[in-house]
């Protein structure tokens, strides 16, 4: 599994809350509230302990019983008053957490949509899904359960000091022995902690990448019979974030154990210390005991909530910097200005798109490779022109059409569409006018309708119509029982791959592209279906600047210009004709598939 390259990091400041505080923002009022309602349940609590002695002072040592009402009454009002409070607290600690967590995760989305193709060529499914849900789901909670918790600690706690410290100052001291003790432990237990639960996340996100692969490659798996192999290479994964897991967990249990030893040891101090008070004052020495205990509370929450710090440094470190990774292809601010960005186009500002292109002294290289793989490079493609792009497997035939796309972008030089560089006008200003078929297609999950009007979804029913007939869909919708209808299952599985690849020529099509990129679409479809979407090619190219990239030469020989790829490089252009004459390169590749298909019809008839 791929990882990305900010994965290795150091302890943020102040656990990198400040980087989260964007999202807490627009919940001011909701955390305001939060901490108001925690106000009043700690007055609350340190109230009643201060109740409990008068009680003791009052009707138990003087042995009466005047005023019990009355006393009685506010007991009981102060319980249902902390009650009603707690009760709107959780559930308004719940709604923020849920409202963070949906704008964490709609921000990462969106940036998703923006990066270039090289960040998704670089990181895993799984990883990526890690980032928008898991890290967001413990950034949400900490921001509001701890900080509910906390508020009503902190605030319980300065309560209580203020009580204790106005009737024993030297029970008070003995009572708040424990605080410099977790100082010391949790800087020394924190860095390793850190590096634990770091080492603990990056499993998580390799597991979640071999699980989403050992579900979409099910088929594959099943095929190659390697389901043992898989499963051997997932257990060994959750073997390693077992042990994992447990030295982390060791490493908690010890700071735990240690910090409540020294919680019980001051508790210990106060009964010794407070018991000697206990004859002359009962009152006191059971507030002071109330309060020592309700304390160990805060004290085990801080002991958790410190762990969760140090945990929630590497949730939201890998999230803010998945947010703060930029782009490598990414229109300018006066380019945004004008025509705006793919969620706020200025489609008012759009020029009309012809479909010229032409490369400029382009040289290229992909931005993690170190060599070139175009160097100077001029072509011209005036509207209309058939280019094809030929070369055996893995030669690197998209690249030129990645270019055109700006899907990368020049190292150098420029691609110019209509007479201008691509760069002075929005990625989606030239994006709206492509037609891209894939060599394996992609259907969104939904019915063949929906798909088709994806990208065109005010289509009329007589341009779907008209999208259909050109690819000769038709006799495929009759076939199935619920026509256009029908649902395709996630990614199409519920279709045959001609199916599919039909489809996915007729929503582009439906789309009207001035530019039609077709990425060896009839690499993986029958002979049958190859001829209807070849018929169809020449009919749809009629009119638009079509870029074809084949490894089967005869689909492309009538092509106006032919570029052969070798090794990365462009080594031949011309025509079919022309480029046989030189017996060249793209000589080689004709004579060796006219052999291959001479050799297998004459296989298919000995058979």
């Amino acid at each position: 599994m791929k990882r990305d390259k900010n994965q290795e990091r150091v302890a943020l400041p102040l656990f990198g809350i400040p980087r989260i505080l964007p999202f807490a923002r627009p919940y001011k009022r909701n955390f305001l509230g939060l901490v108001v309602a925690q106000l009043l349940c700690s007055v609350s609590d340190v109230v009643r302990p201060v109740l409990q002695k008068y009680a003791l002072d009052h009707f138990v040592q003087q042995g009466t019983l005047q005023g019990m009402g009355l006393f009685a009454a506010v007991y009981a009002a102060l319980i249902v008053v902390t009650a009603v409070i707690s009760y709107y607290g959780v559930r308004g600690c719940l709604a923020t957490e849920v409202q963070m967590d949906r704008d964490m995760r709609n921000k990462a989305f969106a940036h998703l949509q923006k990066l270039s193709f090289d960040y998704y060529n670089q990181n895993s499914v799984g990883y990526i899904h890690a980032r928008v849900m898991s890290d967001t789901s413990r950034i949400g909670e900490l921001f509001t359960w701890q900080l509910f918790d906390g508020t009503y600690f902190a605030l319980f706690v300065i309560g209580a000091a203020v009580v204790m410290l106005g009737i024993n100052v030297k029970l008070t001291g003995l009572v708040f022995l424990v605080v410099p003790v977790i100082v010391v432990l949790f800087s020394f237990f924190q860095g390793r902690l850190f590096t634990l639960h770091h080492e603990i996340r990056e499993s998580n996100s390799r597991i979640t990448g071999n699980f989403n692969e050992g579900i979409t490659g099910a088929k594959t798996i099943k095929s190659l019979a390697v389901e043992e192999k898989t499963g051997e290479e997932f257990r060994r994964e959750t073997a390693g974030m077992k042990r994992t897991v447990l030295r982390s967990a060791r490493t908690y249990g010890a700071f735990s154990m240690i910090t409540n030893l020294a919680s019980s040891c001051a508790l210990a101090l106060v009964l010794w210390q407070g018991g000697i008070l206990a004859a002359e004052q009962v009152g006191t020495f059971a507030l002071f005991m109330s309060y020592a205990q309700d304390l160990m509370e805060p004290v085990r929450w801080l002991v958790e909530v410190l762990a969760l710090l140090v945990q929630a440094q590497v949730n939201i470190g890998r999230f803010t910097d998945l947010l703060a990774l930029r782009p490598t292809v990414q229109d300018t601010a006066e380019v945004e200005e004008k025509y705006g960005d793919c969620f706020a186009p200025k489609r008012e500002n759009w020029e009309p798109i012809r479909g010229d292109i032409q490369f400029d002294h382009v040289d290229f290289k992909y931005p993690d490779g170190d060599e070139y793989v175009l160097e100077d490079f001029n072509l011209s493609i005036p509207f209309g022109t058939n280019v094809a792009i030929v070369g055996e497997t893995g030669a690197g035939k998209s690249t030129l059409a990645s270019l055109i796309c700006r899907f990368y972008e020049p190292t150098r030089g420029r691609v110019l569409i209509d007479g201008r560089d691509a760069r002075e006008r929005s990625q989606l200003w030239l994006h709206s006018a492509l037609g891209y078929v894939l060599q394996a297609p992609h259907l969104f999950s939904g019915t063949i309708r929906e798909n088709l009007v994806y990208g065109r979804p005010d289509a009329t029913e007589e341009e779907i119509q008209r999208a259909i007939h050109l690819v000769s869909l038709e006799s495929t919708l009759q076939k199935l029982e619920k026509g256009l209808d029908t649902d395709v299952g996630e990614g199409g599985d519920l279709l045959s791959t001609g199916e599919k690849q039909l489809i996915s020529f007729a929503r582009a099509i439906l789309a009207d592209p001035k530019i039609v990129v077709l990425d060896e679409a009839t690499a993986s479809v029958d002979t049958l279906t190859e001829q209807r979407i070849q018929a169809a090619i020449d009919t749809v190219i009629r009119g638009r600047t079509s870029i074809v990239i084949a490894h089967r030469l005869s689909t492309v020989k009538d092509a106006d210009v032919i570029l052969v790829v070798r090794h990365g490089k462009i080594v031949e252009q011309g025509r079919h004709e022309e480029l046989l004459a030189r017996r060249g390169y793209y000589y080689q590749l004709w004579t060796r598939q006219y052999e291959d298909a001479a050799i297998s019809r004459v296989w298919q008839a000995a058979k």
